[in-house]
């Protein structure tokens, strides 16, 4: 299985689930403004809600990819409101006829003061054993 770990972040939050998740697969987290150019089978994609919406960065980079390219797509992601952002990555994802993994991984992110400190050390443990689960032996 090959992996690749692709991230948004306007805080910061989103990368450091990224790296988490990245290190457990054993791959470098970028940001969406590195394409993926290696076929992959499992590409985990870390967002989360701004305006309550997915970022339009975020809708772009998903048309972008190449459905003969990238296998399926794992979302994760952090928010300090909104839960997950599933459904709006899901819907992007049909329009280029890439599917999405049923599982996902969200934890509570800081904005303004709200949810102070996280991700935290068991937030990032999480995600990252979250990743693990992906791996085969």
């Amino acid at each position: 299985m090959t992996y690749a770990v692709r991230y948004y972040t306007k805080t910061g939050n989103t990368k450091r689930l990224a790296q988490a998740v990245a290190e457990a697969l054993g791959v470098e987290a970028l940001p969406i403004s590195e394409p993926v150019e290696e076929p992959v089978d499992i590409l985990f994609l870390g967002n989360s809600y701004y305006a309550f919406s997915i970022d339009p960065e975020v809708r772009s980079f998903v048309q972008s990819l190449d459905k003969e390219k990238v296998g399926k797509i794992v979302n994760f992601g952090s928010a300090a409101m909104l839960n997950s952002t599933y459904k709006k990555v899901k819907a992007e994802a049909d329009k280029v006829g890439i599917p999405m993994e049923e599982r996902e991984f969200h934890c509570r992110g800081e904005f303004k003061g709200v949810h102070r400190g996280r991700p935290n050390a068991e937030d990032l443990k999480a995600a990252a054993g979250f990743a693990k689960s992906f791996l085969k032996p």
